[in-house]
């Protein structure tokens, strides 16, 4: 076999595409947009200190096993998993603050000091979301969502009433629980995935299986390790990466096939396939033109998880009270989520992320230092300029400052700060999202936007606005099942 596959984008998705279709025996290259692989997860060094851009959370670690095992390796090949213990601390509205245990019957008692009972009801929760967990990964995800009749299967089809499907999140979690930290807690991961957690199905409950049970886990020397092997595999696979490479223009022939692609203005002729990693609005929208799969107003319809405000800083100074990831939920949760996804704007009282990978890894900051990444989810196509940056910044320093007990400011000897308009700038992220598309019931399975072009039949998607949808985990199986399609529809 010697078919030529195009694919757009290196980051996640598109790696994994290229490293599974190249072992199947096609001749894949890959045009890169940036100077760097990794998508979303590049990093970049400034005064010493060494900056994921994106993923911090390494979740879901079988996911990952399951790819470089397909491979012949182990993540033990490329990096040191170290599970976080605690998993994470979280400040409260009262002052309060709590170290999330790693281990179960920890957590156990947690939840029993906080209210009496829950014990027994989280480990009634957590075996619901382990059958939610294995159902939604291994099965309802790996599909390509083509069409309704994949999902008929015997195991989907008898366990459709405990995935909870039709039973909004925050209603399923109250039945089982009263206390708002524990709410908050259970509701913290659903604030990433596009919806208030009354629109978010119950099915998502499997997100607190892979937080709780599955654990936190981090990749010494930083995430950007993990895009550093997928780029190896690819290579050793024999696909051929060209980075600074921006695509600008698909050409679809008469025999509605995509017959050339423009990259940095030259015309690329050889190709037989061509997935899209790109941003698919972009894709749909500036690269095909009068040949998108979507028209304008489908797009404009669409439900997405938040943008970011990022800010980066290298910090002269060991900084006391915080963990390796840090959750500051001392102000109202569902106000914030509101402004992101019902009355949107900027949000009044933000809760925001900080993750100090220098507590837990001493290769990302000099010594004495710290290094800190601190993320505020926002609404997407915000209005984004400097000013209100800055603005936001004093609003978290404050509270950071306060429960740190740590003049940090004083302290920064790097800034970095990263929004809307950057998203838009360096991945063509439409509307500024972060984090992809909203995982509602509406946009779930064969109602997300199409792995495979409608009419013109060489051309697939991957990545995180089609199946199976946003995040680290979903983007390497999003590559496998676009490559599978692949060579299914070639046999």
């Amino acid at each position: 076999m010697n078919k030529k596959v195009t694919i757009i984008g290196a980051g996640i998705a598109g790696l994994a595409t290229a490293s599974y279709l190249s072992k199947a025996g096609y001749d894949v290259t890959i045009f890169e947009k940036n100077d760097q692989i990794g998508g979303r997860g590049r990093k970049f060094d400034a005064e010493g200190f060494v900056f994921d851009m994106g993923p911090s959370w390494y979740w879901m670690p079988e996911i990952f096993e399951e790819f470089y095992n397909d491979f012949g390796y182990s993540s033990k090949d490329f990096y040191e998993l170290k599970r976080l213990s605690p998993s994470y601390r979280i400040f409260w509205e009262d002052d309060t603050q709590d170290d999330i245990p790693s281990d179960l019957k920890e957590m156990y008692a947690w939840f029993e000091n906080l209210e009496k009972g829950s014990s027994k009801q989280l480990e009634k929760f957590l075996d619901e979301a382990k059958y939610k967990y294995e159902v939604g990964m291994n099965d309802l995800v790996r599909k390509p969502s083509l069409k309704w009749t994949e999902f008929i299967d015997m195991r989907i089809a008898k366990g459709l009433f405990k995935l909870h499907l039709l039973q909004p999140f925050s209603k399923y979690i109250r039945k089982h629980f009263k206390h708002p930290k524990i709410l908050s807690l259970l509701e913290f991961p659903v604030l990433f995935l596009g919806a208030m957690p009354k629109n978010t199905p119950a099915l998502y409950s499997l997100m607190n299986y892979a937080d709780m049970s599955l654990g936190t886990w981090y990749p010494q020397g930083g995430m950007h390790l993990m895009f550093g092997a997928f780029e190896k595999i690819a290579l050793e696979q024999g696909v051929k990466i060209v980075r600074s490479a921006e695509v600008t223009d698909l050409k679809v022939g008469q025999q509605k096939k995509i017959e050339a692609v423009q990259v940095n203005g030259k015309e690329w002729n050889d190709t037989s396939v061509l997935v899209s990693g790109a941003d698919y609005a972009f894709t749909d929208k500036v690269l095909l033109k009068n040949n998108a799969n979507y028209s304008d107003n489908y797009w404009d319809k669409r439900k997405m998880a938040p943008s970011s405000l990022i800010f980066y800083l290298g910090v002269d100074t060991k900084i006391e009270n915080l963990l390796h990831h840090n959750l500051f939920f001392d102000k109202d949760f569902n106000l914030h989520a509101t402004e992101i996804y019902e009355d949107v704007k900027w949000p009044s009282a933000p809760l925001f992320y900080v993750s100090c990978p220098s507590k837990t890894d001493d290769r990302v900051a000099p010594d004495g230092k710290e290094n800190l990444f601190i993320l505020i989810p926002i609404a997407t196509d915000l209005e984004d300029n400097e000013t209100l940056r800055e603005t936001y910044y004093n609003m978290v320093m404050d509270r950071l400052e306060k429960r740190t007990n740590c003049a940090i400011r004083e302290k920064v000897i790097y800034k970095r700060s990263y929004c809307v308009n950057d998203f838009k700038a360096d991945y063509h992220a439409f509307k500024g999202n972060a984090y992809g598309l909203a995982n509602t019931l509406k946009q779930t399975a064969i109602l997300k936007p199409s792995m495979k072009h409608k009419k013109i039949n060489n051309l697939y998607y991957t990545g995180q606005l089609t199946v199976p949808g946003p995040g680290v985990p979903p983007a390497i199986i999003s590559g496998k099942i676009v490559a599978n399609q692949v060579v299914l529809e070639d046999k």
